[in-house]
């Protein structure tokens, strides 16, 4: 189904253009952090395939892709590269970033879904392991940096569910057949427009009911 949209080869540049924009924001964090290069590699790398190898590995799809394509491994190392010389200019385009971020997003959650439905699975496992793919890896980065996942803080723009609405409509399509040509786009446009929706107007889920806005973090 891919491969009606895109050739092999667009396929494989879409694919290491977003890693490359996950394996900035890995190493972002890093420098944050104050962490030394190595750190930097090593959450620039998670960052950016750590969702990817997540669904392989379930799906029995071994060995991972990110270990069969060397491009897949060396583009983390170039984004950490960039990063360590250049971050405080890196950091003053983080707007740009998060557009490049976004896409990357509703690509992953999609592509994630075909892949994972294509090994056999059901469509609410494959759209579950879709939505692993766009943001296992940020959390894999978070809970390495000693961070509270960001899709798990209320007070973080919507991330997951953008990538749940791209992977559930990847699946409905799939369900009804008509996620080929250019249907493919369309879970991808629309995940991708709504992380982007999300950061514009800082759209967050809800919280408890009734819970009060003012208590602290911990101990309630």
């Amino acid at each position: 189904m891919l491969t009606d949209l895109f050739s092999p080869s667009v396929q494989h540049s879409l694919d290491i253009a977003g890693i490359f924009v996950f394996a900035i924001s890995g190493a972002l964090l890093a420098v944050r952090k104050n962490f030394d290069v190595f750190g930097m590699a090593v959450l620039a790398e998670v960052t950016a395939l750590g969702g990817g190898l997540i669904r392989d590995v379930i799906i029995g799809a071994v060995p991972p892709a990110a270990f069969t394509d060397l491009g897949y491994f060396l583009t983390p190392l170039l984004a950490t590269v960039i990063v360590f010389f250049l971050h405080p200019e890196v950091e003053r385009i983080t707007k740009a970033v998060g557009v490049f971020d976004a896409a990357g997003l509703g690509l992953f959650c999609v592509t994630g879904t075909v892949k994972a439905y294509g090994h056999g699975l059901g469509l609410v496992f494959a759209a579950t392991l879709g939505l692993a793919t766009a943001v296992g890896g940020g959390v894999l980065r978070d809970i390495l940096a000693h961070e509270v996942p960001s899709l798990l803080r209320w007070d973080r723009d919507l991330y997951a569910v953008p990538a749940m609405v791209g992977a559930t409509l990847a699946a409905l399509l799939i369900r009804f057949g008509a996620l080929d040509g250019p249907a493919y786009a369309v879970p991808v446009v629309t995940a991708f427009v709504l992380r982007l929706l999300a950061m514009r107007f800082h759209w967050r889920a809800p919280r408890a009911w009734h819970r009060r806005s003012a208590a602290t973090e911990e101990g309630c």
